[in-house]
């Protein structure tokens, strides 16, 4: 099977985040999405606002960006747009990995065939998926580069998802976890760690397995954490849990970028870029989901080192690069958020501040969504 990658130009970003729409009242999910669209785009679809799986949350999308802060401006003016006809009808909007409280059973699927036929093929593994994203795309040129790349970024999921941790708690209970969102994700059989693969031919080689033994009917069911995205051009970072402020968004945006130019002119160079071993990057993934920023993660096969430490030495290595793609300002939050604390640890002292109130958390995350920052 061949798969045409449509190149793209050198680290060109695109995001992709997915929202919640809850009620001002309750602080509960609450199925709005087709009405809240109908009114954006009467008779036809908005280009930057997209339905997603529940009839809860709207995914907001950029166009092609050359800069991080041209991206978080598009993010910001389709946000605009929302934002009067959610508060018309009594709600908010927010973002987190999950929700504090609401079960997944109560929402309802979105009136596309697309996710009817998810459900009905994945049955409970895809009515559980009241879970939240944000999506990285950066583009490379060609797709002999997007593998090597996919499998090099790697061994960077654990600084990403602890970075990113948001959803600590699961319909009303603590979970223990820094990420339970990025566990009920991997538990779809097409979802999880990226395989790692010997170059194009071998990716094409896989999709066309599955295709042809009906496991999926596209290469777009295939939800690999970092993924390579033929259409756009572009390697995809799907591992952050939903951050839960355009400030945050940005961090993330600029971390990426600047990852993928650095290992696109390694190539350039004629460097052979480094594949993790397997095992390494699974452990490693455990331990951001489990402790998030207090994790020490396997840097080699015989010594670990804290994440947040490894946080800071790649902001560092990765700051002439965000010099020349103009998104210091952005990257230079890792620390800020290395320092302050990722969203988890932000929603558990919002809880035990109103002593163990969950509808607190959700003020909380509704409050950092407006103000566009950390509070």
């Amino acid at each position: 099977m061949q798969i045409p990658f449509v190149s793209s130009s050198r680290s060109s970003l695109g995001i992709e985040w997915e929202l919640q729409l809850v009620s001002t009242q309750t602080r509960e999910l609450t199925s709005a999405a087709t009405e809240i669209l109908g009114a954006l785009a009467p008779g036809g679809e908005h280009p930057k606002a997209k339905y997603e799986l529940f009839e809860s949350t709207i995914e907001v999308i950029t166009g092609i960006c050359s800069t991080v802060s041209e991206a978080t401006a598009d993010l910001a003016g389709t946000i605009e747009e929302l934002r009067p006809l959610v508060e018309a009808r009594g709600l908010a909007m927010m973002c987190a990995g999950t929700h504090p409280t609401t079960d997944w059973d109560t929402q309802t699927v979105s009136p596309n065939p697309r996710y009817a036929k998810l459900v009905e093929d994945m049955q409970w593994l895809a009515r559980q998926l009241q879970i939240f994203g944000v999506h990285v795309h950066v583009g490379v040129r060609s797709a002999e580069k997007a593998i090597p790349i996919v499998n090099a970024l790697s061994a960077y999921i654990p600084h990403f998802l602890a970075l990113s941790a948001s959803s600590p708690y699961w319909i009303g209970h603590d979970t223990g976890l820094a990420s339970s969102r990025s566990k009920v994700f991997e538990s779809l059989p097409t979802a999880g760690l990226p395989y790692q693969l010997a170059g194009w031919p071998e990716f094409e080689s896989y999709m066309g397995t599955l295709i042809s033994t009906g496991t999926i009917g596209s290469i777009k069911e295939v939800w690999w954490d970092i993924r390579p995205h033929p259409t756009y051009g572009t390697v995809e970072l799907r591992i952050c849990d939903g951050l839960p402020t355009l400030h945050e968004v940005g961090m993330v945006a600029a971390l990426s970028q600047c990852l993928v130019d650095v290992l696109d002119r390694e190539i350039d160079r004629g460097y052979t870029l480094p594949t993790p071993k397997g095992w390494v990057v699974r452990e490693n993934k455990w331990r951001a989901a489990r402790y998030g920023l207090d994790a020490d993660i396997i840097r080699d096969d015989e010594s670990t080192v804290p994440v947040r430490e490894a946080l800071r030495e790649l902001a560092h290595e990765l700051k002439p690069a965000a010099e020349r793609l103009g998104c210091a300002e952005e990257l230079a939050r890792v620390e800020e958020v290395v320092a302050q604390g990722a969203s988890y640890l932000r929603q558990r002292a919002a809880a035990q501040a109103a002593g163990g109130d969950l509808h607190a958390v959700v003020d909380s995350l509704i409050a950092e969504f407006v103000a566009g920052r950390p509070l």
